[in-house]
């Protein structure tokens, strides 16, 4: 498949992980090339001590989900600046090159903000879906990528006044500055506590509304939906549950899951290429790793359709234990020429000569 002149942006209000964003995942794996390579960032939990496992829950459930198109994913831990897991440390975001997939999920917003504004992965993120890279936000990140933020944690955690932070405004550096509100029919405080709007509450949020600095579109996502934002298209295409609400000018218009809308309806039109706005050196850096991977990709052997189905046998044997169907399974494909080598990352298929070099 030839890259897309700029990749699918999947937003999610929550759910990443539940059969109703099934359908989402499966629209941006349709889209992207065979065997895709898919970048989970653990930035916007990077503060919890568990950061690892919230996003090896994603990649767990995509394993599943995705198994059809034989992904290969893998989490990047670029959990905070100044530390071994920055996000600017080169060794640590280098899977995001080739990525046809960055995915980024729950979390503080305001920390995401924090860790990937001007940094390394947040310009190679930039760079790789102008080369056709689809990019999925769910919940807390979608509000770190709007223009601006509500604070959520020091609102309804902490107690701080009513305020706005500034966001990564990544849909402003695509020409539609807007603010995407997740969780907006959220209903997890019951009767006694109103926790909509991003568990802020209605009354709150009408606030916060007035308070913006300037006019500006929000997008509001409810729970276990999304919307998939088509550049190709010129559509935004509203999936799962619940649906999904406008509010421009003071006026709130709403979409049911399985309708489409303009992205004209968001300020989006005539979307220029912005490759201009991101680092140079960045930007070759993403060429560069284009043209190596094209260049090793002539020069390697492809596992068959058969090899890879059997491979997908050998793995669930092993995930059932069944050990001995999963040896038998391991010898006949390297009857057919490929030894298995298991990583941390997954299950890799790599040719008998080169495994034995």
């Amino acid at each position: 498949m030839e890259p897309r002149s700029i990749g699918l942006i999947a937003l999610l209000g929550s759910g990443e992980t539940l059969p109703s964003s099934g359908k989402t995942h499966e629209y941006l794996a349709r889209n992207l090339p065979q065997n895709p390579q898919i970048a989970i960032l653990e930035t916007p939990a990077g503060f919890e001590l568990n950061a690892r496992e919230v996003a090896g829950r994603i990649r767990e459930f995509l394993d599943v989900r995705l198994q059809n198109y034989n992904p290969k994913i893998q989490q990047i831990p670029a959990r905070k600046k100044g530390t071994a897991n920055s996000p600017d440390d080169l060794e640590i975001v280098k899977p995001m090159l080739l990525a046809d997939e960055i995915l980024l999920g729950p979390g503080s917003p305001t920390y995401a903000v924090r860790q990937m504004k001007d940094s390394l992965a947040y310009e190679m993120l930039k760079a790789r879906h102008q080369r056709g890279a689809a990019i999925l936000l769910s919940s807390a990140a979608t509000l770190a990528f709007s223009r601006y933020t509500i604070p959520v944690y020091e609102i309804y955690k902490v107690g701080e006044e009513l305020h706005w932070k500034e966001g990564l405004d990544f849909f402003g550096f695509l020409g539609f500055p807007m603010i995407v509100v997740p969780h907006w029919n959220n209903n997890d405080g019951g009767e006694e506590l109103d926790t909509n709007r991003c568990y802020i509450g209605q009354s709150r949020f009408n606030s916060l509304v007035e308070m913006l600095p300037e006019a500006m579109t929000i997008l509001g996502i409810d729970d276990h939906t999304s919307v998939v934002l088509d550049f190709e298209q010129g559509i935004c295409r509203v999936m799962g549950n619940g649906a999904a609400h406008l509010l421009r000018d003071g006026i709130l218009t709403d979409y049911a899951s399985g309708e489409d809308f303009s992205m004209a309806e968001l300020g989006a039109e005539n979307l220029p290429d912005h490759h201009a706005k991101i680092d140079p050196d960045i930007w070759q850096m993403i060429l560069d790793a284009e043209e190596q991977a094209a260049m090793d990709s002539a020069h390697s052997p492809t596992p068959t359709d058969e090899v890879i189905d059997l491979l997908k046998e050998r793995n669930a044997a092993r995930d059932n234990k069944e050990w001995g169907a999963a040896d038998d399974l391991r010898d006949q494909i390297a009857a057919m020429g490929w030894k298995i080598m298991d990583t941390p990352d997954g299950s890799e298929l790599l040719p008998v000569d080169e495994y034995e070099i």
